[in-house]
């Protein structure tokens, strides 16, 4: 797929090269007159939109919710107690982006910068790690959907794996 656009503007530059060297007194078929490009709808935002939304709602921001375990396709007992800290979202390239996560271990807090990838369904952000190893915590890949202030989503990991939802709010600056 990658190389369709500059194979298809080879095709363009031939065709227009050829045109040139057409015979003079060949008349050119009549053109249909141009029409404008459709006008963008407000139910779609714009890329940079959905992006500019996904770093407001995750900047300052705690992720309160409840989870459940997922073990050999059984959904075990819904729990509470699923909670994040989310300091903000910068993105680095393309679908890459860095999520500064604060963390505390050993009765300290720090922040984290985790990679992960954020591609985006119209306005809803779909952050996805693979096999993201965590010092002494084990590997885990996870997807996790964000829409309107809410998040749900799955994550398996050495010791299992689970489903997970809840709401966002953020703290005022």
């Amino acid at each position: 797929m990658k190389t369709a656009l500059p194979l298809s503007l080879a095709v363009l530059l031939l065709l227009s090269e050829a045109r040139t060297h057409e015979d003079p007194v060949r008349p050119e078929p009549p053109t249909a007159p141009e029409r404008p490009a459709p006008a963008a709808t407000s139910q779609e935002p714009a890329p940079a939109d959905a992006e500019t939304r996904f770093q407001a709602m995750l900047t300052n921001a705690s992720l309160t919710g409840r989870w459940a375990p997922l073990r050999d396709g059984a959904l075990g007992e819904e729990r509470g107690g699923d909670s994040y800290q989310i300091v903000g979202v910068t993105k680095v390239a393309g679908e890459t982006w860095i999520v500064r996560a604060k963390l505390r271990y050993r009765e300290r807090d720090f922040v984290l910068p985790i990679p992960v990838q954020v591609k985006f369904a119209g306005d809803t952000a779909i952050l996805m790690v693979e096999k993201l190893a965590i010092p002494d915590g084990g590997t885990y890949s996870a997807r996790v959907m964000f829409y309107e202030q809410t998040y749900s989503g799955m994550w398996t990991g050495g010791r299992g794996g689970g489903l997970l939802y809840g709401v966002i709010t953020n703290a005022k600056e």
